[in-house]
């Protein structure tokens, strides 16, 4: 126990040289045991492990990634292994990191949830490692991007007061976001301006979403991402509002930049001239017991889906609306569920636009693909549908399942093909036949069921989506109730019975293989 104890103090001493040497934080964990190595990744679950030739070849990035451990204490750990000393190399071999095959002798490797996660490859930078560390599956920063060298990326606010102060030239600043969609899509336009009016004009960028920057944010009324501030000699004079500006729109702007143009209010859509109905919480009721067939899109003037559909919508309805009486095969109508939101509530309206049919006053289902003049005219017919027997009361040996039985009635089953369908669908109304077809054939065996779902019935919408269809129809495999695959095969009678008749041989074979064990 003391030649262990002696064996190991010079070990320790040579150690506590090396850091001391090139000052390494005592927050970078130095580990060489495989034992070792793998509690460290079965305990923290986010690592970057430097890897080194010698124990000097890491000494840059020891020395910057001592600052890095500094500023990610308690969200992030740093460790290093010497692939040069005898633990160190035993540890590099098992691990297949081989730091030598490098040009500089070392390599960063992140180490995500116990497992590899990837190569750090973005630019050896504090700012860069510590944006790493913080979010490993985030975004690249913008000051990363080589093609955005001209612009002057702005860290803190003490940067930005001296760049007003000091800038003779006019100044465009972007306050930004890093998660911001607009933003990520501007950022090309603006940054390739900023190398067109290199030398002329300064284009600058500032991720001002840290809670730190609220003071200069209601300073400048930066109330959405991006805001842009146009500055002379450090005078803020007016926003930049151009939000589907090309490069070359930018830099024309700062050759003569002019203030936002005060903007048109825009007149609602149910005060326009639009030949759909347009609904409020009184008159909602009353409308549907007027027309038995209805489809209502419930939007809200904001939403850019809706005012994308609004033409369509409206052509759809100066065909459907003309002249609509009871005998109509279908009326289109609309509801701002902003301001009347009781119906909204009533119905569930939680994201825009949602389309509904009703019938009768009832809610029939949704129809989220409903988004065109085409597809509402094919939906709707010109002239009234006759009268059709659902397939749920029709005679078949197919399992009709809803919300309240889906469960327990999977579960007895060792191979169930679901069909989740629509009624209106005419993919699923050409399938039909065929499943049923199939389900005959196998109705005598009693480990085996062929089901439907219809998603627009009541609760059942929530469980297909929960199953994860997303149109119709949708064919999956459940095995005693729980998920084993999709169907994407053929949807004739072929196909479904040849898909069955496939796992009853792979059980069969199965059986044979245990009984001859």
């Amino acid at each position: 126990m003391h030649r262990q104890k002696k064996k190991k103090l010079p070990e320790m001493v040579w150690l506590a040289a090396v850091l001391e040497a090139v000052k390494v934080s005592p927050l970078i964990e130095k580990v060489s045991d495989h034992k070792d190595f793998k509690k460290l990744l079965r305990t923290r679950t986010n690592v970057l492990v430097l890897y080194t030739k010698t124990d000097s070849s890491g000494d840059p990035q020891l020395k910057l990634l001592s600052d890095v451990a500094q500023s990610v204490k308690g969200q992030g750990t740093i460790a290093w292994v010497n692939c040069g000393d005898t633990e160190g190399r035993k540890l590099c071999k098992k691990v297949k990191v081989d730091p030598s095959s490098k040009g500089v002798g070392a390599e960063l490797l992140h180490y995500k949830d116990g497992s590899f996660h990837t190569e750090y490859n973005r630019p050896a930078t504090f700012k860069s490692m510590v944006a790493f560390l913080k979010d490993p599956s985030g975004p690249a920063l913008w000051e990363e991007n080589p093609e955005a060298k001209d612009i002057v990326h702005i860290e803190t606010e003490k940067d930005f007061r001296r760049l007003l102060k000091k800038e003779e030239r006019p100044v465009l600043m972007m306050f930004y976001a890093p998660w911001c969609g607009v933003c990520k899509r501007m950022q090309p336009l603006f940054q390739k301006a900023a190398t067109e009016t290199k030398g002329r004009y300064v284009l600058a960028g500032m991720n001002v979403h840290p809670s730190e920057f609220d003071g200069l944010k209601q300073e400048y009324n930066v109330k959405g991402y991006p805001t842009f501030c146009y500055f002379e000699k450090g005078k803020f004079l007016h926003h930049y509002e151009d939000y589907g500006a090309s490069a070359k729109d930018i830099a024309d702007w700062m050759k003569n930049p002019q203030p936002p143009q005060p903007k048109t209010p825009e007149v609602p859509w149910s005060e326009s001239e639009s030949p759909v109905f347009h609904l409020t919480d009184a008159t909602f009721d009353s409308f549907l017991e007027e027309h038995p067939a209805a489809l209502v899109m419930f939007y809200a003037p904001w939403c850019g889906h809706c005012k994308k559909m609004k033409p369509e919508y409206d052509e759809a309805a100066e065909v459907l609306n003309k002249g609509s009486d009871v005998s109509s095969p279908g009326v289109l109508a609309a509801m701002d569920t902003t301001i009347h939101k009781a119906t909204g509530e009533r119905f569930k309206i939680s994201g825009f636009p949602t389309m509904k049919y009703f019938e009768k006053g009832q809610d029939m289902y949704a129809l989220p693909q409903l988004r065109s003049k085409d597809g509402i005219l094919d939906f709707i017919p010109q002239a009234p549908p006759a009268p059709e027997q659902s397939w749920e009361d029709k005679p078949s040996s197919v399992s009709h399942l809803g919300t309240e039985d889906f469960r327990e009635a999977l579960k007895k089953k060792k191979h169930a093909l679901v069909m989740f369908y629509a009624p209106w669908c005419p993919h699923c109304k050409s399938s039909v036949p065929h499943f049923t077809a199939a389900a005959d054939t196998f109705k005598d065996d009693r480990k085996i069921a062929y089901a439907a779902v219809d998603c627009t019935k009541g609760q059942n919408h929530d469980l297909c989506k929960q199953e994860g269809v997303e149109g119709y129809p949708t064919f999956i495999h459940f095995n005693y109730g729980k998920f084993a695959e999709k169907y994407n095969g053929d949807r004739g009678e072929a196909g479904f019975t040849g898909f069955m008749r496939s796992l009853r041989s792979r059980d069969q074979e199965k059986m044979k293989r245990r009984e001859e064990l």
